[in-house]
């Protein structure tokens, strides 16, 4: 199987859209050793496709996503005799990533990683680009690292035990990366809705690759998020301080933020209405939220903290079509205007 190449300054990430997980003792190669972190759910469900290294399992939740996490894999890495020439390989979502992605990182001063992304969401968005963020007193990826993993395996079949709404999440994010910058994708979507829904092969032959493309391709020219990249967080402003102030999934809290921002956009005379009301109409038919649902005075701390900010600006993505987006310094009092009268409406 052929991969999506990601060649960036901290590594050689190759994907393997479709590849099962049967395969995953061939990438582990002659090293001396793997140790698994996996979720557990994905352990019950897939656990006898596992190879046979050392597994460690973890709840997949948001709230688990902490230096205190971290803290417990290492000790359990050192009474395993994990060394440098060992692999981690995370097994799971994105909660698993980001965890199994940073205790890598950061144990003896960086190991080599890979992932199994059993979720939608992180086979075209949350396992791949190199970002591997803890959370830390409820704000969202304030501790992390840039490293690339090794490999990322796509495994279409771990897909079919998801929920219903973590399928919906995952496709969240598709939403974005089309939005922001293809909008043959984008029509796609408003075409086979319903299949990517269903999660048919076809569909997913489509919408994963094409995906998992973009992302590689901007964050191959800007790994380290110092312009183009921040394009990727369209939507995750308002998204992430959502997340913070309201029990709800991060596709759930992208999805509205993405409204949000469409709206944004549209004031500020960026984006035609046509094009805003129909980014909304195809988050609505994908059944996630187009509202925030919650006071703005509730968002307002949270947009402040926002790692993207610097002093009184944010850096917001805004955009200026389907398929285009643009990211602008704009002051935090704008934001927040724009959101007391979302909020209001």
């Amino acid at each position: 199987m052929n991969p999506l190449l990601l060649r960036g300054q901290t590594g050689t990430c190759r994907v393997f859209p479709g590849e099962t997980i049967r395969s995953l003792a061939s990438y582990i190669g002659n090293r001396q050793g793997a140790i698994l972190v996996a979720d557990r759910t994905a352990f019950d469900l897939h656990g006898a496709h596992f190879p046979d290294f050392p597994v460690i399992t973890l709840e997949s939740a948001e709230t688990g996503k902490t230096l205190e996490t971290a803290a417990l894999l290492y000790k359990k890495f050192i009474e395993q005799g994990v060394d440098r020439n060992w692999l981690v390989i995370g097994i799971g979502g994105g909660v698993i990533c980001d965890i199994a992605g940073f205790v890598a990182s950061t144990f003896m001063r960086g190991l080599d990683f890979g992932f199994v992304a059993t979720t939608l969401l992180a086979q075209v968005d949350a396992a791949l680009g190199g970002k591997n963020g803890l959370n830390f007193r409820g704000y969202k990826n304030m501790v992390g690292t840039f490293r690339q993993p090794a490999f990322v395996l796509c495994d279409y079949d771990l897909l079919g035990t998801l929920p219903e709404k973590e399928v919906r999440c995952g496709l969240s994010e598709i939403i974005k990366t089309a939005a922001i910058a293809d909008e043959n994708l984008f029509s796609y979507l408003e075409g086979h809705l319903e299949e990517c829904l269903a999660l048919e092969r076809p569909a997913l032959n489509e919408i994963v690759p094409r995906t998992c493309r973009i992302k590689l391709d901007i964050v191959g020219r800007d790994e380290t998020e110092q312009g183009l990249r921040r394009k990727l967080n369209f939507g995750h402003t308002i998204g992430h301080a959502l997340e913070k102030a309201f029990p709800m999934s991060h596709g759930e809290a992208v999805g509205a933020g993405m409204a949000a921002a469409a709206h944004i956009s549209h004031r500020k005379g960026m984006l035609s209405k046509e094009d805003r009301d129909r980014l909304i109409r195809l988050i609505q038919r994908a059944r996630l939220l187009t509202t925030p649902g919650v006071p703005a005075e509730s968002l307002r701390e949270a947009i402040a903290q926002d790692k993207k900010r610097e002093g009184r600006t944010i850096h917001f993505v805004f955009l200026e079509r389907i398929g285009k987006a643009v990211v602008e310094a704009v002051d935090l009092e704008e934001i927040k205007e724009a959101l007391d009268d979302l909020c209001e409406s």
